[in-house]
C-alpha cells in the first residue's frame, strides 16, 4: 500500500501526483511534499463548537491564492547553546475504510483494529487516527470511544476513501466540486458517532493531491497532513521488518504514517510494540499532530 514517492516538489505542484504504493482499501501512503506556510491562528474544528475553554488545535495559515496548506513534520532546530533537537515523534494511524466495501464488512472482513488501539493505551502513545467517516459508520462505538479518550485526537481521511487526484492506486476519483463535501461528510459521521475530540487535520487517500485539489478545499480550513516516515505496514508480514523501517527513518520532529485496518494491517501492532520502547530509549518523546505541529 504504501511506500515512499516524492513526486510532487512547491515549484511544480500544478498537475503533479504524489505517489506511494498501495491498493485497495489502504491507499493511504505515499510520500508528496506539498507548499510550507506559517503557522496561524487556530481555525475552529469542523467538526464543532469548540467550547471558549477549550484550547484550539494549531492549524497553518493558507498557501499562495488560498490553497490549503501541507504539514509534514516539524523542522528540527538545536535550542540555546547547541542544545540537542527536541526529540519528538507523532505516530498517525489511517482507518481506511473505502465507500463501496460494506459488502466485505458485512461478509466478515474486519477494517477495524481495536486490539492496536488497546495496545496504545497501555503503552501510554498519544496518538492520532486519521479516520474515514465509512468507517466510523461502520464502528460507531469504537469511533467514540477513541475520539473521547483524551490520549487519542481524530482526524479526517474523506468520507469515501476515493482519490483527490488521478492516477492514485486505482481508488475511484472524487469530482473536484465534490471534495470539500467528502470532508464535510466525514466530520458529520464522527460528530455523530459521539466522538469530540475532533481536530481540523485532513490526509490525502494514498496521499495523491495537485494544485486543483489543495484549492478545492480551501473551504473547508483544514490543514492537510502528509508525513515523512513511511512504515510499510500496509499488507506488510514480517513486523520486524516495519518496526525497522520506522526506527531507521524517525528524526526529530517526524511524523509517521502507519494503519489501523486489522485486515490489511495484519503487523502493525507487533511492530508497535518494538517502536515505542525502542524509541523511548533513544531518548524519544510521542506527541499527537497537534502537538508536533505546535511545535
Amino acid at each position: 500500500m504504501i511506500r515512499s514517492a516524492r513526486k510532487m516538489t512547491i515549484s511544480a505542484l500544478t498537475g503533479a501526483v504524489a505517489g506511494a504504493l498501495l491498493s485497495g482499501v489502504l491507499v493511504g501512503c505515499g510520500s508528496p511534499a506539498g507548499p510550507r506556510a506559517e503557522t496561524a491562528p487556530a481555525s475552529p474544528s469542523p467538526a464543532s463548537p469548540a467550547s471558549p475553554a477549550v484550547r484550539k488545535p494549531p492549524t497553518m495559515a493558507p498557501g499562495p491564492a488560498g490553497r490549503v496548506p501541507v504539514f509534514e513534520r516539524r523542522a528540527a532546530a538545536g535550542g540555546p547553546a547547541g542544545k540537542a533537537a527536541d526529540k519528538v515523534v507523532a505516530l498517525t494511524f489511517d482507518a481506511d475504510m473505502t465507500a463501496d466495501q460494506g459488502p466485505r464488512a458485512a461478509s466478515g472482513e474486519r477494517f477495524d483494529n481495536p486490539e492496536l488501539i488497546a495496545l496504545l493505551r497501555r503503552l501510554k502513545v498519544p496518538s492520532t487516527v486519521f479516520m474515514t467517516g465509512r468507517w466510523a459508520e461502520e464502528y460507531p462505538a469504537q469511533a467514540k470511544r477513541i475520539g473521547t479518550d483524551p490520549l487519542f485526537e481524530i482526524a479526517n481521511h474523506s468520507y469515501s476513501h476515493y482519490a483527490f487526484s488521478s492516477p492514485c492506486y486505482g481508488l475511484p476519483e472524487v469530482a473536484g466540486a465534490d471534495m470539500a463535501g467528502e470532508l464535510a461528510r466525514a466530520f458529520t459521521a464522527f460528530r455523530t458517532a459521539g466522538a469530540r475530540n475532533v481536530v481540523p487535520y485532513f490526509r490525502f487517500p494514498g496521499g495523491c493531491y495537485d494544485d486543483a485539489a489543495l484549492r478545492a478545499l480551501a473551504p473547508a480550513k483544514v490543514t492537510a497532513v502528509q508525513w515523512d516516515v513511511v512504515s510499510g505496514d500496509a499488507f506488510a508480514t514480517d513486523a520486524d521488518a516495519v518496526a525497522r523501517q520506522v526506527l531507521d527513518g524517525v528524526k526529530p520532529g517526524s511524523l509517521v504514517v502507519m494503519h489501523c485496518t486489522r485486515s490489511a494491517a495484519p503487523t502493525t501492532g507487533e511492530a508497535v510494540r518494538t517502536i515505542v520502547p525502542e524509541l523511548r530509549k533513544r531518548g524519544y518523546r510521542f506527541v499527537k499532530v497537534s502537538e508536533l505541529m505546535e511545535g
